[in-house]
């Protein structure tokens, strides 16, 4: 491992970033998104495809969209509050099985094809927490 850990991080110069596998992951990991502190209430499910265990859209996992399961919905809850509370308004949350395993505050993506299956509308939720924002 002390050889692959100097490689990737070119003997100390580079940072690298590790993680457990989990083995949840071939059933996917779901984008579990945040606005203002509160849980939508559907999430994209990431399948990973062909022997892949990433199951990112862009490494060419299958989306599929689906209600929040009980434990996501414990999770964000969980969370929510906090994010709320440190000012983040639209946040993506990674999750394998019943694990955190991302806070992604930078590009929460998914919404498109959540969107495109449920009625409900992420980006009218987003823009009326801004509003209220605003408003303060």
């Amino acid at each position: 491992m002390g050889v692959i850990a100097e490689t990737l991080t070119e003997l100390g110069n580079r940072y690298c970033m590790a993680q457990n596998y989990l083995p949840a992951i071939k059933d996917g990991d779901k984008r579990v998104l945040v606005v203002d502190g509160e849980p939508v209430p559907y999430c994209l499910a990431r399948i990973p495809q062909g022997g892949e265990t990433r199951g990112n859209l862009a490494a060419g996992g299958r989306g599929e969209p689906r209600p929040l399961s009980e434990s996501d919905w414990e999770i964000a809850r969980r969370v929510g509050p906090t994010l709320k509370a440190k000012g983040l308004i639209f946040v993506g949350l990674d999750i394998i099985g019943d694990r955190l395993t991302e806070i992604n505050v930078t590009s929460p993506t998914c919404v498109r094809e959540i969107e495109a299956e449920y009625p409900i509308s992420i980006t009218g939720m987003l823009m009326d927490a801004i509003e209220a924002r605003l408003a303060k």
